[in-house]
């Protein structure tokens, strides 16, 4: 019978404990042991588990003790004894076996790299939009007709701070049929002549455009001629604007425009009858605010006051129509401002843009007959296209050329207000003056 207090086994001889029976120290013998039948209050401290062996840090299971440690460690794993190696079972620490499955039966296969997709995805698209993008500037910069040589343009002007574009609407029928003819009201003239022209002058003050009315009474200034070569000497003479157009073409308009204004001209644009047309046709048309109805069987337009939205053909009577207004000239030209400029914002928009359906349509029908000088490019045209969306954004201004009076029926412009505005458009100053 084990007498000892708290279930230990061993000898109960009191102080003779560990000795021998003459007092000497006795041999080695068993070292007690806790039994599991060991009743409570019997206290013991246990070394901790070292790190490779602890179940927190990821290493293989405590063995179990056969006999003696309390119940909170019942839970380890008891392959202690059944030749497992820790750290490569259990939980904690998975082995991987054949077939790509580890102990457990779980599969091992690596998780796919998201990040890695997406990346490449994001850029493979900018690849392809920059490929577009680039694809498409070649194929409308190389579509540009560049017919005009500004370099036969003499005695030119010093060049001034900013840009300047002559911006020409011709009357040409070029590649209309009879029927386009009679249903845009243009009549079957030979040649052509210029329907509008305006300066545009973009600088780092915002956008000022500039409406020359056609009937301005300008001096056709010495000149050499844009297909014989020849000198021709300055008489004095005074005409119309739009007639030296007639005479020689682009190269004496803006001969005539710089001698006249003192400003000189960085580029040329002009566009035709069927070419204005065509681009608000492929935009779908655009939506006007039309203060006062009006017509006009010239030019076909018949406008009722309100908003709405004129297609090719109507667009095209209300920058023609001059017989409907007392004031023809002057109020003509704010009507091609204010359609111009609104053409313009309501073309440069994301749904026209990045639309190809509606980008290479419009494109396509504007520089099928946009006629440029042999230096611009399409970036340069760019540039002028939303400097003219500007103007009607706010951030920039449009005026008539100053006029004092009339001379043989022709407009006479402000000598003195013209002085200044060129001289404020040189400087790149913000513009004062104030026109019709």
């Amino acid at each position: 019978m084990n007498e000892w207090p708290q279930g230990r086994s061993g000898d109960q001889s009191g102080n003779r404990y560990g000795r021998g029976s003459s007092g000497e120290p006795e041999g080695a013998r068993a070292m007690p042991h806790v039994r599991r039948d060991a009743g409570p209050g019997y206290g013991r401290s246990e070394p901790p588990l070292p790190p490779s062996l602890s179940p927190r840090r990821g290493g293989g299971s405590a063995p179990r003790q056969s006999q003696g440690y309390s119940q909170g460690y019942d839970d380890y794993d008891s392959g202690y004894n059944t030749g497992q190696v820790y750290g490569g079972g259990g939980r904690g620490g998975r082995g991987t076996g054949a077939g790509g499955h580890d102990g457990d039966g779980y599969s091992s296969r690596p998780r796919p790299r998201w990040g890695r997709r997406i990346k490449w995805t994001l850029i493979t698209l900018v690849v392809v939009v920059l490929a577009a993008s680039v694809g498409t500037y070649f194929w409308a910069d190389g579509r540009l007709r560049r017919e005009v040589d500004l370099s036969k343009v003499i005695d030119r002007p010093a060049a001034g701070d900013g840009t300047n574009y002559l911006i020409v609407g011709s009357d040409s029928r070029e590649g209309m049929t009879d029927e386009q003819k009679q249903k845009l009201h243009t009549g079957s003239a030979e040649g052509k002549r210029t329907d509008s022209m305006m300066i545009l002058h973009d600088g780092s003050n915002g956008p000022t455009l500039i409406s020359l009315p056609r009937d301005s009474n300008v001096e056709i200034p010495s000149y050499v001629g844009s297909t014989s070569g020849k000198q021709y000497p300055a008489r004095g003479r005074h005409t119309k604007l739009n007639a030296t157009y007639a005479e020689d073409g682009a190269p004496l308009l803006v001969r005539t425009v710089e001698h006249n204004t003192h400003l000189r001209i960085d580029h040329y644009v002009e566009i035709g009858f069927a070419g204005f047309a065509n681009i608000v046709d492929a935009i779908g048309g655009v939506e006007m605010d039309i203060p006062k109805a009006f017509k006009d069987k010239d030019s076909g337009a018949d406008f009722k006051a309100g908003t709405q939205t004129l297609d090719g053909q109507q667009a095209l009577a209300f920058v023609r129509t001059r017989h409907a207004f007392a004031s023809q000239d002057l109020e003509r030209t704010k009507n091609q401002q204010k359609f111009l400029a609104t053409l313009a914002k309501q073309t440069a928009t994301p749904g026209t843009v990045l639309n190809p359906f509606k980008l290479y349509p419009t494109l396509g029908a504007g520089l099928d007959t946009l006629i440029v000088d042999k230096d611009m490019s399409l970036w340069d045209l760019g540039q002028m296209f939303f400097a003219m969306k500007d103007v009607t954004s706010g951030n920039g201004k449009s005026m008539n050329m100053p006029i004092s009076g009339s001379a043989g029926g022709n407009l006479v412009w402000d000598q003195a207000k013209l002085k200044q505005l060129v001289q404020q458009l040189n400087n790149d100053e913000p513009v004062t003056v104030s026109g019709n």
